[in-house]
């Protein structure tokens, strides 16, 4: 349900509203719009009218939500969500640039790639550290010695790090270092690690599972969403079908779809859409295109060596040569790529 409020409504009478869906058993949840606010309430409500909250003192109207995802809908949150994350704001007009290696695998390589990311025009720092591998054997990550490495490149180049958490076993570690945790497609109903995520507020990246529908991912979003965390950024990485072709089949019309239904930021990995390097230019190029709001990319300095994913991963001169082109596509859509932080006398 949703209960707009009058232009010229006062503290107390939002206070009113409030109170009066907790008495209700719902969970009230206040967004602050230009003229007005609006509060979604959130549970199961079994009474049939919405008289109690439409006489209210201050309420304009009340509605009921359509959409199973109550929080992440555009009822609920009309404009878009925009938020910080150090260095940079996202779901705004510029365009964010996630780029790095698929495993941290030592600290002279993580150190060379940061650099060179960021002197390309990244904002910030991908880097796995638990690693889901299909084969038990496969490198499964440096765990927190990868994290340590990640925080040094943090220091020296100033970009937030985005990193992988696979349990909520991981939380307390990860949260000495991490600046976004992303959720991967294995994970993305993997419900006790989203409630656990919820409770933080640091900014989550929340892929979209390999089988999974728009709905479904919206509907693991509200989970995040319900325990406070607005802070969601959402990951098309391409989806299983009949294609052999490309590693995964890239669905560009989930990003202007995801846009309209929901507030969040929304974002394309390429690099995971197509499993090829060839690929991941003109896929990004028509990320941006399609109105994405950043793009996570993954790059290694020799590709060749890479423990995981290398042949997905582009070179630094490649990712260069990919900013170049999606600024282009983003001026041409009245965007921009987000400028790169710069350091102050202090530091960082």
């Amino acid at each position: 349900m949703i209960i707009v409020m009058k232009r010229n409504y006062t503290p107390q009478q939002l206070e009113g509203v409030v109170d009066a869906i907790r008495v209700h058993g719902l969970t009230p949840h206040v967004t602050y719009g230009v003229e007005t606010a609006i509060v979604a309430a959130v549970g199961e409500f079994h009474i049939p009218a919405l008289d109690p909250f439409e006489i209210l003192d201050g309420v304009e109207t009340v509605k009921r939500i359509s959409q199973p995802y109550k929080l992440g809908s555009r009822q609920a949150h009309p404009e878009n969500s925009v938020f910080p994350v150090d260095g940079f704001t996202i779901g705004g007009d510029d365009i964010i640039l996630m780029a790095g290696p698929c495993s941290v695998e030592s600290r002279s390589q993580i150190l060379e790639t940061a650099h060179a990311v960021r002197e390309a025009g990244a904002n910030a720092l991908r880097g796995g550290v638990f690693k889901p591998r299909t084969s038990p054997y496969a490198f499964q990550g440096l765990g927190e010695e990868g994290l340590e490495y990640l925080a040094e490149a943090r220091e020296q180049t100033g970009m937030p790090i985005v990193v992988e958490i696979m349990s909520q076993t991981q939380l307390d570690l990860m949260l000495k270092y991490v600046d976004v945790f992303q959720v991967g497609a294995r994970n993305m109903q993997n419900f006790n690690l989203l409630r656990a995520l919820g409770e933080t507020r640091k900014t989550i990246l929340l892929k979209r599972g390999l089988s999974a529908t728009i709905e479904e991912l919206l509907m693991s979003a509200e989970y995040i969403l319900a325990g406070g965390n607005k802070q969601i950024i959402l990951c098309e990485r391409g989806i299983r079908t009949f294609e052999t072709a490309t590693r995964n089949t890239t669905d560009i019309n989930a990003i202007p779809v995801l846009k309209n239904l929901t507030h969040l930021p929304v974002v394309l990995d390429p690099s995971h859409a197509t499993g090829d390097a060839n690929y991941v230019l003109p896929i990004a190029r028509a990320a941006i295109a399609a109105g994405a709001d950043g793009l996570i990319v993954e790059v290694h300095p020799d590709p060749s060596k890479a423990v995981s994913d290398g042949k997905q991963s582009l070179k630094p001169e490649k990712f260069a040569e990919m900013v170049k082109q999606v600024k282009a596509i983003a001026e041409v859509m009245g965007r921009q790529i987000a400028p790169i932080k710069k350091p102050t006398a202090a530091g960082w």
